[in-house]
Formats: structure tokens, C-alpha cells, sequence
């Protein structure tokens, strides 16, 4: 071990020590810290517990400083290099990586959500002895930290999650999305730029197509007109990447004197789907152009009335209940509605039902909403300005919205989204065609 890589440990577990021992505010920031993160189960496991603790290090706030910051101030002896080397930590970040190569001293790792490489060192004896069974292409779920301009350190500990079919790695990715949100692109923020302009843009094609923000219709209706928006947007799309939607892409590619994939590849960047540009090369589907089918949930299909909600930063959100929620707030007495509570509850612990919604209904019927949450909560002196923002916390509801789901993604995982349903598919196909009876997905 190199004695810069050497030196970051120390300081590193100088840092844990400091704010393990803290008192005071540090202390309460730490506690509140932990109790909003999601986790399994009721309790903490322990890599889940220290990896929100690493987190906590270089994230926390105590006022407007970090842990990291009030460490730094503590130890006035630290050299001016020693310091750099743990402001350097601010760009400490949480993903799935696969091993690419097994390096003398360490690894070579590819962020699976940026597609992005870094060489990375366990920075102990006994980390060095754990990750020595890593293999090539195994998905591991860890945090790493810049050590110079060309290495990190692994910083907290590490998941071992094992050598993923694409479908398990597929799933792997969207529960890391659910869970970690803020850490989707934090080593490549203009794929986070992107994305979040993916959202507005979403959101004027929505506009557009259904010319207003807050749609209400029933379920079954709303599941054609989503078919029909998106398309229109894949219309759109293909024509902005150059591409005649009345031809067959066959005759497309022979009219450019270029070769199938080619098209393809620019089908693809124009975000359609890959299963749908491929049915377009069928000479049975020659003369038209085949657009993905977007589903809505069963539970939604089937609602007698579902209302969509849209904004440039929010995103889509479908409430199937949203209308009884309104007749709340409308009435004179919300007592005498029927299930009344339930809802306010279910709206309330619900992470669906995000900040904008009520904030939304709160600006919409603020005499309604606020007798409606002092009657529910018993918290007669409750008032929307003052109270609005605490509650939401308390329901763990960010104030400020995460990249919605609707957001583009990286080739790469889009790539890989496609491939794990065509391996699911045909995996369900060949089960089907083995147990003529059975019905649905098996367990083996």
C-alpha cells in the first residue's frame, strides 16, 4: 500500500471516530440523518447502516456545514495536501459497479449507471483479504473515494452481489434506483442534465397532446390515450432523427445505401424501442411503423376514474383516488365522508402521493386541507404555512423533487432493460410450451 493510499485511511477512520464521539448538534444531525433513510425490514442490517453513515460524512448537515467540515476545523494541524486529500471526498459516491479486472493491488471497476471506469483500492490489510475472492464481471453495491487524480478507495463497506444475468442485474439497477435516487449520475452530472431535460420535455409533449397539466378520465379510456401519446412521441422522434415513418425501415436502409444496423442505431438514439425497430425489418410488417405499447397498471386500467397530474420537474403522477380526495376538502364537514381517514392516511404514508400533490390541493382548498389535517392528525393548532413542509418530513417526503421514472436513461441500461425482458420473455415462453397448465411466471 502507497503511503498516500496509507494516509487516507487513517484520516478516514480519524473522520469516523470524530463523528462517532461527537455530541450536541453533530449527534442529533447523525440521528436524523439515519432515521430518514430507506431501508429493509424494521431495523438497520449493518452494511446498510454503515454505508448511510459513510454517506452521512460528506452529505450531513450540521447548519450549513458537513461532518467533514467541522473535522477539518477540529484538526488545524492537518497539512494543506492532507486537507485536499478529504475535501477530495465531496465526490465520494454510492453505485453498482462490475469488476472489469483484477488489478496487484486492487480493482478495475465500471459504474453500471454511467458506464464510467476507476481503478479502486481497498485502503486496509483486512478489506484486501475480503475482496481478494472477487471475480470479473461480479456486481458489487459500494461507495468509492478519490485517493489521487488516477484511483479511489473503497469507502464503507461492500455488497458482494455476484456474477448477474442480465435480468437480475436489470432488477438490481431499479432497486438501486428506487433506494438511492440521488446517486443515479452522481460521477456524470451531464447525464443528470439530460435526464431532467428528458423530464420538461416530456412534459411540454404532454401539454400538447392533452392540453393541460390535470387530466381526469376513466381507466380504460386513460390506457388508450396514454397508447396514443406516446405514439405520437415515438412519431416525433424518429422524424427528428431523420427517419420516414410511411416506409418500412428496410426500404429506408436501401434508399440511404446504408446497412440495417445503422438504421437501427439511429432509431435507437431517438428513443424508440429496440424490440419495436426490429419488428420493423419483418417483411411482414413492411409499410408501417410498429411503436412500443405502454401499459398502465392493471389496478389503474380497471379505476372508474383516474386523474394524471404532470410537471416539468415532478413528472406523471396516476391517482386513482385523487377525485375522492377533493370531495374531502370540499365538504362541510369531512366527518361525514365516508373512508375519509383512510384516505388522508394512505395519502400521507403513500410515497407515491409526493410533495407537489399536496401542495397542489393545499393552494387549490387551503380552509379545506387545513381543518381536514387538524381533525385527522388532533393537531388543532396545525396551519399549512407554518406546518406543511414539517409534516411532509415527517412522512419522509423530499421537498424537492427526484428524477422521475419517466426520465431517459443511458443507452447502455436502456440496452439492457430491452435484453432482460427478451430473456424473461422467451423464459416464460419456453415454460409455458413445458407445463401447458401453468399460468404466469414459475418458481423453480
Amino acid at each position: 500500500m502507497d503511503a498516500r493510499l496509507e494516509r487516507a485511511a487513517e484520516l478516514k477512520e480519524d473522520l469516523i471516530e470524530f463523528v462517532f464521539e461527537a455530541e450536541g448538534d453533530l449527534a442529533v444531525a447523525l440521528e436524523a440523518y439515519v432515521a430518514t433513510q430507506p431501508h429493509r425490514g424494521e431495523q438497520f442490517d449493518r452494511a446498510e447502516r454503515d454505508l448511510v453513515i459513510d454517506t452521512f460524512l460528506i452529505e450531513g448537515k450540521v447548519g450549513e456545514k458537513t461532518p467533514m467540515d467541522l473535522f477539518l476545523e477540529s484538526r488545524p494541524e492537518l497539512s494543506e495536501s492532507e486537507r485536499n486529500l478529504v475535501r477530495g471526498w465531496q465526490r465520494s459516491f454510492t453505485s453498482l459497479f462490475a469488476v472489469s479486472q483484477n488489478l496487484p493491488e486492487g480493482f478495475e471497476l465500471m459504474n453500471w449507471l454511467t458506464a464510467k471506469n476507476y481503478t479502486v483500492k481497498p485502503n486496509n490489510e483486512r478489506a484486501r483479504e475480503e475482496m481478494a475472492s472477487f471475480k470479473q464481471g461480479e456486481i458489487l453495491l459500494t461507495r468509492i473515494a478519490p485517493v489521487t487524480e488516477t484511483y479511489w478507495m473503497f469507502s464503507g463497506p461492500c455488497t458482494q452481489m455476484g456474477s448477474l444475468g442480465k435480468p437480475k442485474l436489470a432488477v438490481a439497477i431499479g432497486n438501486f434506483k428506487d433506494k438511492y435516487r440521488k446517486h443515479l449520475y452522481s460521477d456524470a452530472p451531464e447525464l443528470l442534465e439530460q435526464a431532467w431535460q428528458s423530464v420538461e420535455q416530456y412534459h411540454e409533449n404532454f401539454l400538447e397532446f392533452f392540453g393541460s397539466e390535470e387530466v381526469t378520465m376513466p381507466g380504460y379510456q386513460l390506457s388508450k390515450k396514454i397508447t396514443e401519446f406516446q405514439e405520437v412521441m415515438t412519431k416525433k422522434r424518429l422524424t427528428a432523427a431523420g427517419i420516414d415513418e410511411s416506409k418500412s425501415l428496410s426500404e429506408l436502409a436501401q434508399e440511404a445505401g446504408v446497412d440495417e444496423e445503422e438504421i437501427k442505431a439511429a432509431a435507437a438514439s431517438a428513443g424508440a424501442d429496440s424490440k419495436s425497430i426490429d419488428q420493423m425489418f419483418d417483411p411482414q410488417q413492411a409499410g408501417k411503423m410498429v411503436t412500443p405499447k405502454i401499459e398502465l397498471p392493471a389496478e389503474l386500467k380497471k379505476a372508474e376514474q383516474v386523474t394524471v397530474l404532470a410537471h416539468p420537474r415532478w413528472g406523471q403522477m396516476f391517482l386513482p383516488t385523487y377525485s375522492r380526495f377533493k370531495t374531502l376538502l370540499e365538504a362541510e364537514d369531512w366527518q361525514t365522508v365516508e373512508g375519509a381517514e383512510k384516505l388522508v392516511r394512505k395519502y400521507l404514508e403513500d410515497p407515491a402521493i409526493n410533495v407537489f400533490i399536496w401542495r397542489r390541493l393545499a393552494q387549490q382548498y387551503p380552509t379545506g386541507m387545513e381543518k381536514l389535517l387538524q381533525g385527522v392528525l388532533g393537531r388543532p393548532d396545525f396551519t399549512l404555512k407554518q406546518d406543511l413542509d414539517a409534516l411532509m418530513k415527517e412522512f419522509n417526503k423530499p421537498l424537492e423533487p427526484e428524477l422521475p421514472e419517466i426520465a431517459s436513461v443511458p443507452v447502455h441500461l436502456h440496452d439492457l432493460f430491452q435484453e432482460a425482458i427478451t430473456e424473461v420473455s422467451k423464459s416464460q415462453s419456453k415454460s409455458k410450451g413445458n407445463k401447458k397448465t401453468a399460468k404466469g411466471f414459475q418458481r423453480s
